[in-house]
């Protein structure tokens, strides 16, 4: 099975992410299928809205640590992802509708984010498990602050605490919450409204969204880079961190 799946209907797409065994974790060929996914659904005239969902009990789990740590056993390091590499929705030309079926964590957390709507089910929630892990968020540092309030924004990125639903709602990271069967029929409602629209009005609307949402953005994305490149790339606690997780243990933190 491919790792991403693809769906046209009539003037909408579902983009399923479909590594339910890794907890749709961004690994394996996901991120190379979703390029090409979402050119094509940007050039197809008649596409209006996107809907982004999860296979299984997963709607991401963000960074695949399991072939990170894979990377780092056999000496290999992947050249460092830069930290707006992970916005395909935002950047594009038409809506995204995240669909959040359930854990949404790192990665897939910012995933979500990076859409222009987001709701989830009752089984959802979500974390930025990063520090935990020897890491830096990515997107969420530059565009959490932008979009919920700072303290929230700081409590998520800050403590790797899990956020439950209605707390989600309540701190503007999704506009809805549903039981889960009513979430992709909901989406597609969604979906819908905005395709009954002038496609036009609609791509005028994001534009402006789109604009504001990313100003300014190169010298953060910058900061964070050096940052993250003299600090934390090639520190032994990123190394922990990988290692931990896949060995299932607390990691030893040493700060270097």
């Amino acid at each position: 099975m491919p790792d991403l799946l693809y769906e046209k209907h009539d003037h909408y797409a579902i983009f399923t992410m479909n590594r339910p065994e890794r907890l749709n974790a961004l690994g394996g060929a996901m991120q190379e299928d979703l390029k090409r996914a979402v050119a094509d659904f940007e050039a197809d005239p008649e596409m209006r809205a996107g809907i982004v969902t999860g296979a299984g009990r997963a709607f991401c789990a963000g960074a695949d640590l399991k072939e990170s740590n894979e990377e780092f056993s056999a000496g290999r390091t992947k050249p460092t992802v830069r930290f707006n590499d992970s916005a395909p929705y935002s950047l594009a030309q038409k809506p995204y509708i995240a669909a959040v079926n359930g854990l949404a964590v790192g990665g897939g957390l910012e995933r979500a984010l990076d859409c222009d709507i987001r709701i989830c089910s009752t089984e959802a929630w979500f974390a930025l498990f990063e520090p935990k892990r020897g890491r830096m968020a990515g997107y969420a540092i530059h565009h959490l602050p932008r979009m919920i309030n700072l303290a929230a924004a700081s409590y998520m990125l800050l403590t790797g605490d899990r956020v439950e639903p209605e707390k989600a709602k309540e701190w503007g990271i999704v506009a809805e919450v549903v039981e889960p069967e009513r979430l992709l029929p909901r989406a597609i409602e969604i979906a819908e409204l905005i395709g009954e629209n002038a496609p036009l009005a609609i791509k005028g609307t994001k534009a402006a969204f789109r604009a504001w949402r990313h100003e300014n953005m190169d010298y953060s994305y910058r900061l964070s880079e050096w940052v993250y490149r003299a600090n934390i790339d090639s520190s032994e606690d990123i190394r922990e961190g990988a290692a931990a997780f896949a060995e299932k243990r607390p990691p030893v933190w040493k700060g270097r």
